[in-house]
């Protein structure tokens, strides 16, 4: 799927708005997307393999012992193997010093075996997760989370996207949602979230406006947009009330209860699309990984050549 509405069920376009006053929002499913993405992301793996007899490999780095981060971790490993994708996996003790981990993510960075580094976030808050984060290879980062990556989205130059971000701006541009000229209120402005997206949407052309905790009169400026994305890890935040008739929501949280940041029952009647929790911007994030680890695979494969081709 390029550029294409996802399908909807017989249910789904029954209940596309015909008028403001009687709205009820189609779902942008990721699942569907994120399978395309990732079925594609095998294929180069699997070719990548066979052309340079190297598998693209994704180094996964854990600190402590926290069951979701584990979960999320284990899920990624599964996910790689099934794309062609080899995965080393570091586990590194709670009581892990910034230092300690620093030279863990070094030590990966240079590894010519290891194509991809993903460090499972958040750390330990003793940690210093900036400094962790920037021990990484830049060309490794196939999570975006470096502030190398960071300027590539804000000055559209070419770079690995933060996975979510770029998971959210693959799926509008799947459902065919206008970028060019919408203003979008993005709430929250985590360094791995809130602020990158804003970038690839000015990127796209979006008139942009940050929204956080300390926003006056949150609810109005919300009720302006054209494109609301949801980032601010409260459950049910976002109230239908707060958007204008026919607003795109993409909810990014994702909360205790597989409950996002908006209030899905409100925002859908409201909304004319909608990201389910779960199902909708999260499988994106994954495939978006996978996708990049390959991406990193081959440009890495590529200076290797160049390299050599420049000693002879």
């Amino acid at each position: 799927m390029t550029n294409a509405h996802m399908p909807l069920t017989s249910e789904e376009v029954a209940g596309r708005p015909s008028s403001p006053s009687d709205v009820t929002a189609g779902l942008m499913r990721g699942t569907e997307l994120a399978a395309e993405v990732v079925a594609k992301a095998a294929d180069r793996a699997q070719a990548f393999q066979q052309r340079t007899g190297v598998q693209p490999c994704l180094a996964t780095v854990l600190v402590g012992d926290d069951p979701a981060s584990a979960t999320y971790v284990k899920m990624k490993q599964n996910r790689s193997k099934k794309a062609g994708i080899g995965s080393v996996s570091v586990v590194l003790p709670a009581e892990t010093t910034t230092d300690e981990l620093v030279a863990q993510l070094e030590k990966l960075s240079d590894d010519p075996a290891v194509h991809g580094i993903l460090l499972q976030h958040p750390v330990p808050g003793h940690i210093d997760e900036r400094a962790a984060f920037e021990a990484i290879d830049p060309g490794k980062d196939v999570d975006g989370v470096t502030m190398h990556a960071f300027a590539a989205m804000a000055f559209d130059e070419p770079g690995f996207r933060s996975c979510t971000p770029g998971g959210i701006i693959r799926l509008l541009e799947a459902y065919d949602v206008p970028l060019a000229g919408a203003h979008a209120v993005v709430i929250g402005r985590s360094p791995i979230l809130g602020k990158p997206v804003g970038m690839l949407l000015l990127a796209s052309n979006a008139t942009v406006t940050y929204t956080h905790s300390k926003t006056r009169d949150l609810a109005d400026i919300v009720r302006t947009a054209d494109i609301v994305v949801a980032a601010v890890g409260r459950a049910n935040f976002v109230k239908g009330s707060w958007l204008k008739p026919g607003a795109v929501v993409i909810d990014a949280g994702y909360n205790e209860g597989n409950v996002g940041d908006v209030d899905f029952e409100e925002a859908r009647q409201v909304a004319s699309l909608i990201t389910p929790v779960p199902g909708g911007v999260g499988p994106m994030t994954i495939a978006l990984l996978l996708e990049q680890t390959v991406d990193a695979a081959e440009r890495q494969n590529e200076t290797v050549q160049q390299a050599e081709a420049d000693l002879t």
